[in-house]
């Protein structure tokens, strides 16, 4: 028999991890737990253990098409102690995967990509190699079977170039939803994904970046890190829940399941029964409306306008008109509302209490709550700091915005506000998406919101004002990743610069940086969809691609549109990875059933339940596309995209950057002047 080939020796070694692998998790399973009389301690311990011991023989079940490890390390001898499966003693070595794997004896087959020593596997250099001898990158079939291997000296010699093996996985073809790019982090990425947890962070990514998959990844790696930090619960909040849908799993196949994904509305929690116009929309997201909103609040408090006469046995006791006011003006705006009203009225009771004392008494705690609880207390209570719902203060403001708008707002924007048809009471009202922001508002002016130990924020720059704010809320003892591109904002607030938008956030140390290096998009794509920049975000340099792509950009002006549209999906769809057919989203749905009509299996995204898992062919209005990714987009109108709504230039923008392949431009209408 030969000697053994270094491919086969790797392909051993993978096998030998993955059958330690196999034994971690039946030696977690078969752990017998003792069984306790009912009724104690040790039971509710016991249960404990059990969900405990299920979540990580969960953790450690071995996924068939994912390798489990993707690179290795080769240290300095005596730098780390790791396993040489070649028997040699001249350098420590690592192998790096998406989780820790341990031999019988306990040491480490595989390291966590997010531990200390596997740093160097995406930051080490030639000028600093960090310790690090050779650098091997590992490739794999669909199924995970082991089929090549390139090395990369760190150390002497001039180098073998660009890795290949790294810019086919960039560039392999994905159907589906987003993956995990443990296994591609580029070092700006790196330093990103393991910035500190208690350092809010904002990245500016233009398309093909990889931010959405930094933040992720992020998130993965501060859940590693610093898990006793993170126990108020992490949330990644996005855009729509097709958005949601498209990154879902990325998380869960780094080992994270624990993580919550929400839109902006479902975090609020709150009914969406009506509908705003465009300007009263707008308005309700404006910063103003804060003030507002906390002016009108604190204008519900008021003077007393007599004595608080409390009466215990036969004695009277008196609190006079001006020991009172001055009692509700020393509480007034130094807490919240809700708080504010039941601390009034211990301090009314103390009044009171003070009274009995002068008199002789000597009462305790238990008179105290009973005053506090009293009918004379209650009632002044209720005249001069009355017991407000959100809903209450809102619907005051939006019947007439006038008394709490006024300096704030114009004559006409108030008008815009209030509402065209008023309702009877807050509880007929129908509140809209905007209206329950300004809830929110209310409701966190009323009583403490709960806060979360980390929020990640994605398409961030279309977030309102009120918005941001609330997100803040949710994170006033925890950290912030926002993540977005000013360049693609298409709602009514997106904004132009990031230091305006991130004020809101209440997070004044935030860091701002940038990420312009595009791994995924092709440069003739991207310089394509850059002739909008000037239009769009003239302050905002134009990303650089690090890819070229034969053939990646085709423009056709089309005479028979649909025949177009046929021909290019059954074009695309004979090669391998996903495919994306975008138009304004009054036409979209009208091209699905032209496909339908002709044979073409296609999903409609925000129609179809899993459209993005369905099938290779997607068709997707263009106000849904923002996020998304797809190996070959077809485009059709333009033109018709860009003149659908009032930022349709950033629309387009978001369309054109969507393609990691090929991207094709069918229009029979004019393009937009900038193309």
């Amino acid at each position: 028999m030969g000697e053994i080939t270094e491919l086969e020796s790797e392909a051993e070694y993978l096998a030998a991890a993955r059958a330690a692998l196999g034994r971690m998790r039946a030696d977690v399973l078969a752990t017998e737990t003792p069984e306790f009389v009912s009724g104690t301690d040790e039971v509710w311990f016991n249960t404990m253990y059990r969900m405990a011991r299920a979540r990580r023989g969960h953790d450690l079940v071995d996924l068939p098409d994912v390798p489990l490890f993707f690179g290795r390390l080769d240290y300095e001898p005596g730098t780390i102690h790791g396993h040489d499966p070649a028997g040699g003693a001249d350098a420590d070595r690592v192998y790096v995967g998406r989780r820790r794997v341990r031999d019988d004896e306990g040491t480490p087959l595989v390291v966590d990509w997010r531990a200390p020593v596997s740093m160097p596997f995406y930051r080490a250099t030639r000028q600093d190699p960090q310790g690090v001898l050779l650098r091997r990158r590992y490739g794999f079939s669909d199924t995970a079977r082991l089929t090549a291997y390139e090395d990369e000296p760190l150390t002497g010699g001039t180098g073998t170039g660009a890795s290949q093996l790294l810019a086919a996985e960039i560039e392999r073809p994905r159907a589906g939803p987003m993956r995990d790019i443990v296994a591609t982090i580029q070092p700006e990425q790196d330093e990103l994904v393991r910035a500190p947890l208690a350092q809010s962070i904002c990245v500016q990514g233009a398309p093909g970046t990889g931010k959405t998959a930094v933040g992720l990844h992020r998130l993965a790696y501060l859940l590693y890190t610093e898990p006793n930090r993170l126990t108020g619960g992490v949330t990644v909040v996005g855009p729509n829940r097709s958005f949601l849908g498209y990154i879902r799993h990325v998380l869960p196949a780094l080992g994270e399941v624990s993580v919550v994904h929400k839109t902006v509305d479902e975090l609020l929690d709150r009914p969406v029964t009506g509908t705003d116009t465009d300007g009263a929309a707008r308005l309700k997201g404006d910063a103003r409306m804060a003030e507002v909103l906390r002016g009108a609040l604190w204008a519900h408090i008021g003077e007393p306008d007599e004595d608080l006469v409390y009466v215990h046995g036969g004695t009277r006791h008196r609190v006079y008109r001006d020991d009172l006011a001055r009692t509700v003006a020393d509480l007034r705006g130094g807490t919240r509302y809700g708080p504010g009203r039941a601390g009034l009225a211990q301090r009314l009771a103390n009044l009171v209490l003070k009274q009995m004392e002068r008199r002789g008494a000597s009462p305790d705690d238990r008179d105290l709550a009973a005053v506090a609880r009293s009918k004379p207390v209650r009632q002044l209570l209720d005249a001069v700091w009355p017991k407000l719902t959100p809903e209450q203060v809102l619907f005051g403001v939006l019947t007439d915005p006038g008394p709490a708008a006024e300096g704030l707002f114009t004559a006409e924007e108030q008008a815009t506000l209030r509402w065209a048809k008023p309702y009877r009471s807050a509880k007929s009202a129908k509140w809209s998406a905007a209206d329950t922001v300004l809830l929110d508002e209310l409701a966190g002016l009323i009583d403490r919101t709960a806060s979360l130990s980390h929020v990640m924020v994605d398409e961030a720059q279309d977030l309102s004002p009120m918005q941001c704010r609330a997100l803040g809320r949710r994170c006033v003892t925890g950290s912030l990743t926002v993540l977005g591109d000013i360049a693609q904002g298409t709602s009514a607030w997106a904004a132009d610069d990031w230091p305006a938008l991130l004020d809101h956030f209440g997070k004044p140390d935030i860091r701002l940086t940038a990420l312009d290096r595009g791994f995924r998009v092709p440069a003739q794509i991207i310089e394509y969809a850059a002739r909008l920049l000037p239009a769009i975000a003239p302050g905002l340099a134009s990303p650089v691609s690090v890819r070229q792509a034969s053939g990646a950009l085709r423009v056709t002006a089309s005479t028979a549109l649909r025949e177009d549209v046929l021909r290019a999906c059954r074009d695309r769809l004979a090669d391998e990875g996903s495919v994306g057919l975008i138009a304004a989203d009054a036409d979209i749905a009208a091209l699905h059933e032209v496909l339908l009509a002709a044979g073409v299996e296609a999903a409609l995204l925000g129609r179809d339940e899993d459209a993005l898992e369905s099938g290779q062919l997607v068709c997707v209005p263009a106000g849904l596309a923002k996020g998304l990714e797809f190996d070959s987009v077809i485009v059709v109108e333009p033109g018709r995209i860009a003149a659908a709504e009032s930022r349709g230039l950033h629309r387009l923008y978001v369309v054109l950057t969507r393609a990691v392949s090929t991207l094709d431009i069918l229009h029979a209408e004019p393009l937009p002047a900038p193309l």
